[in-house]
């Protein structure tokens, strides 16, 4: 056996062990059932990065046991839907921006945990639509209501209505969550890859109804834009 030969089948051993190292860890930390064996393991795996390499502060999101729930959030960089998922013990089903559920590479895995594709520029109420079933069928849909990445540092933004008209179609309470500690705010892939201290604030359900749109909104505003007398404390 020449040294090539053992150095390649050295890197082919470690390999294996490596992936089921992998396969373990994403066993022993998956806490949801997807529907399906893949996705569990995402799932575990989802997890454990969030917890040992972003050190997710323990949290865990204060859903009911089942029925529609609606939960609202900062949105602060491509991480926060990753550490949503694992902070929760329910599926969550997004709403994102059509461009981004059309990202190369990206689509099985959008397709797979049920996004909800959103045109900007087109017909948004066909994704309003299929929120509102998605909720009448007792499911979690999580909604970044700033429409897009919003900073504390940014300018004053309206939240989109939509998360108010769901909530107040479906008798839905909206849970509304704050991120912060967030090392690449502002960014998408970077802010995967760099490590962070990620907490998560959650507040009391709001209830949302048809004649107080507006109050429900701005009550949803002030918790994920840190303005509560709580977070200012």
């Amino acid at each position: 056996m020449t040294n090539l030969q053992g150095i390649v089948i050295a890197v082919i051993i470690l390999g294996v062990i490596f992936l089921w190292w992998l396969y373990r860890v994403s066993v022993k930390h998956n806490e949801v059932d997807w529907g399906s064996r893949w996705f569990g393991l995402i799932d575990g795996l989802n997890r454990y990065l969030c917890l040992r390499f972003h050190r997710l502060q323990p949290a865990k999101i204060d859903l009911p046991e089942k029925g529609g729930c609606i939960i609202a959030c900062n949105h602060v960089s491509g991480l926060d839907p990753l550490v949503l998922i694992a902070a929760a013990r329910r599926p969550l089903r997004f709403m994102i921006a059509r461009e981004e559920y059309e990202r190369f590479g990206l689509q099985w895995l959008f397709r797979g945990v049920g996004c909800i594709p959103v045109e900007r520029s087109g017909r948004p109420e066909l994704a309003l639509r299929e929120a509102l079933r998605t909720l009448q069928a007792g499911e979690v849909l999580a909604i970044f209501p700033h429409g897009k990445m919003h900073l504390d540092t940014d300018s004053p933004r309206k939240l989109k209505k939509g998360v108010a008209w769901l909530a107040s179609q479906t008798n839905a309470p909206v849970i509304p969550l704050r991120l912060t500690g967030v090392k690449g705010e502002g960014h998408t892939l970077l802010s995967v890859l760099m490590r962070s201290r990620v907490n998560i604030k959650s507040f009391d359900a709001i209830h949302c109804e048809q004649s107080a749109k507006g109050e429900c909104l701005e009550a949803i505003a002030r918790c994920i834009e840190g303005r509560t007398k709580q977070e200012q404390m």
